[in-house]
């Protein structure tokens, strides 16, 4: 069955359907905005185009319709203007990669990893080969780490570049669910999401944003440890509820629906249905484990200006958990300006690299190239 005719299904379809379904989802955590995210607005278009990832005014316009921006200023609403702006680029350029790597180039396992090899050689402190050809992705992710990086402890430099190096190196993963000849399971699949949804270098900015970096044992064991990977769950049933006729539309199979209505064959509603409490559960489990935390921390010995900051990055994945969903129904990512903005082979403007030449709904080679992609059944 073509996923492009999946999102006929009346519950999935256009913006009735996409609050029907995330009104099932229960994540009853305060919502915030932070007031500087009209000037991380401004700053963020100005640096996407002063590096070449945004080109011409039709670009700038249909990105700045996505509101990108505001899920920073939900993910960290206390954040200085300083740190908002550089969340924001972060932000920028995450959506620049993740929408080329929806492109065929998503399809294509061997140029995905040539590509994560030019960005990891950044991470690495390493300058592109002689004679390389200017990349403006790469060279904007060389001011971003530069950025990012300086001036933090060396325990949160190695935690951030292992994130992002994970979160790099599991793209090859999805661009091989595309390209293979069988869709994964939803657990196999959920092994590399847990890298590409990009929650866990989000939850070290969190850190970044409130000048504090959590001790190695703290960060890494219980309940903390599980609490992130809660966060990145909750982020990626929300994101697959939310982006589901998007990707039918782009012909995506790397969403935990379409896979289960793969495994399972029943439809859609049911499915979504099922992923639904799937978050749920997960967000009673983090709100059990939350009430222990100080009890847990204090029973420890754990001195209470740290605590306070356990505190602090706890707020931090509840904000990135309503975040998420918040941003989501506000954007025009996902409503149907977004779908249309994908649907028939069409690719966003940042989505193609600078020297591609003609978009690719426009040649005859790739018309209708995420079309044509199926569910195999």
């Amino acid at each position: 069955m073509p996923v492009t005719e999946a999102g006929a299904d009346g519950d999935t379809a256009g913006r009735e359907g996409l609050l029907r379904r995330t009104a099932r989802l229960e994540i009853p955590f305060r919502g915030a905005v932070s007031p500087a995210v009209g000037k991380a607005r401004l700053h963020t278009l100005r640096w996407l185009k002063d590096f070449g990832l945004l080109t011409g005014e039709a670009a700038l316009e249909e990105y700045d319709a996505l509101r990108l921006e505001r899920a920073m200023a939900r993910f960290y609403p206390r954040a200085a203007e300083e740190d908002l702006m550089l969340a924001t680029d972060v932000n920028g350029w995450f959506f620049v990669f993740d929408d080329r790597l929806d492109a065929p180039l998503g399809r294509r396992p061997h140029e995905v990893t040539r590509l994560v090899e030019r960005l990891t050689r950044v991470m690495d402190g390493r300058e592109p080969p002689s004679g390389a050809p200017a990349d403006p992705l790469a060279e904007s992710f060389r001011d971003l780490w530069h950025r990012i990086t300086q001036g933090m402890p060396p325990v949160w430099r190695e935690r951030f570049r292992r994130h992002w190096h994970g979160y790099l190196l599991a793209h090859r993963r999805e661009a091989l669910n595309r390209s293979g000849d069988r869709l994964p399971t939803v657990e196999e699949f959920l092994t590399a999401r847990r890298h590409t949804i990009g929650i866990q270098p989000c939850l070290d900015l969190a850190e970044r944003c409130g000048h504090y970096t959590l001790p190695s044992a703290l960060h890494g064991g219980h309940p903390l440890e599980e609490m992130r990977r809660i966060t990145g769950d909750v982020a990626i049933f929300v994101n697959d509820i939310v982006s589901l006729d998007k990707e039918l539309a782009a012909g995506d199979v790397n969403n935990t629906v379409v896979l289960l209505r793969h495994d399972t064959g029943r439809p859609l509603r049911d499915c979504v249905r099922e992923i639904s409490a799937a978050a749920n559960g997960r967000v009673a489990r983090f709100r059990e484990l939350a009430t222990r935390l100080p009890g847990l921390l204090e029973a420890a010995g754990v001195p209470r200006r740290t605590r306070a900051h356990v505190e602090d990055y706890a707020d931090g994945m509840r904000n990135v958990m309503r975040g998420n969903l918040d941003w989501s129904l506000e954007s025009r990512r996902y409503d149907d300006a977004g779908v249309a903005a994908v649907s028939g082979g069409r690719l966003r403007p940042w989505a193609r690299p600078p020297e591609a030449g003609a978009p690719e709904h426009e040649t005859g080679a790739g018309a209708g190239a995420g079309a044509a992609d199926t569910v195999r059944s």
